[in-house]
């Protein structure tokens, strides 16, 4: 009787608020989430509670004596603390950013040398003024270079300081010689054009200096022999004594050229009274140019 009277309806009741009271909307955010776990388990506790009556045979309902008092039922919702996120501002420390000094060049004004020009030396000019020969020394000793004629024209480029002679390059050659200034006529000053010494053609391939060279002394002759040099009858020039001797008291410059190789001795006059010695070499001439000079061993005075 206890059971039909009382119990019955106390689970109908819980049943009905359990269903039908939407008590999970009054919570905030943070409660839902933690109702949302409690329903389904509370659900399933109704399911289990609704059995538990069926198992009692209470499939129907029965009629129930309501209280003249009206039954209230209050529900208290306790609320649960919020979880409050304050943030925390962790001040580190930037680093300052310095500005770095640019450098900037200042071009320096370095003063421009003024050019100064400088003439340009022109040399002397000249003109062949009958035929004559162009040779390879400073005087007519000396081997035959090239061919000159009227008209022909060059410019001096030296001159030997002991003959008048001067060392040209003629317009139609390739090289340089020497030429007499009796057949050549000269524009220009000759005086600011350097000394040169003579560039003799060789040494030669083919033939010897002289051997047994000797110079005997007579009074103020002085003669020089040598042992004759064998060449064939095309290639001989002979021989050039390129020598310096004293005469009144002036060192003379004296080349002499003999015309083949059988003629092996000469004779110079050479008096005493000069500052410098007199001496002087000697060559083997073939028609290619000069063999290696020879001392001449000059007796003194």
């Amino acid at each position: 009787m206890f059971k039909d009277r009382v119990v019955t309806p106390v689970f109908d009741f819980l049943r009905e608020f359990l269903l039908l009271f939407p008590w999970w909307l009054v919570l905030d955010s943070k409660m839902q989430e933690a109702c949302s776990l409690i329903k389904p388990p509370m659900m399933l506790l109704s399911l289990l509670l609704l059995s538990a009556c069926s198992s009692f045979g209470l499939s129907q309902p029965l009629p129930v004596e309501m209280a003249s008092t009206p039954l209230t039922v209050t529900a208290s919702l306790t609320p649960s603390p919020s979880l409050t996120i304050t943030p925390t501002l962790t001040f580190s420390q930037t680093p300052t950013c310095t500005g770095t000094p640019t450098i900037t060049h200042t071009p320096t004004i370095t003063s421009t040398s003024t050019i100064t020009l400088t003439p340009t030396f022109v040399f002397p000019e000249v003109t062949v003024k009958v035929q004559a020969h162009c040779r390879y020394g400073p005087a007519r000793a000396f081997l035959h270079a090239a061919d000159l004629y009227p008209g022909d024209h060059g410019t001096v480029r030296g001159r030997y300081r002991y003959s008048a002679w001067l060392y040209v390059k003629f317009d139609k050659l390739k090289y340089f010689c020497w030429v007499s200034p009796s057949v050549i006529e000269v524009t220009g000053d000759i005086t600011k054009i350097y000394f040169t010494e003579p560039r003799l053609p060789g040494p030669s391939v083919l033939y010897p200096p002289p051997n047994d060279v000797q110079a005997i002394r007579d009074g103020t002759q002085v003669t020089v022999s040598w042992s004759r040099v064998s060449m064939t009858e095309d290639d001989d020039r002979g021989y050039l004594l390129d020598v310096f001797v004293c005469q009144q008291g002036n060192l003379i410059w004296w080349p002499v050229a003999l015309s083949d190789q059988y003629q092996t001795t000469h004779t110079f006059i050479d008096e005493p009274g000069c500052s410098q010695p007199s001496g002087g070499v000697l060559y083997t001439v073939e028609k290619h140019g000069y063999s290696h000079p020879v001392a001449i061993p000059w007796p003194s005075p």
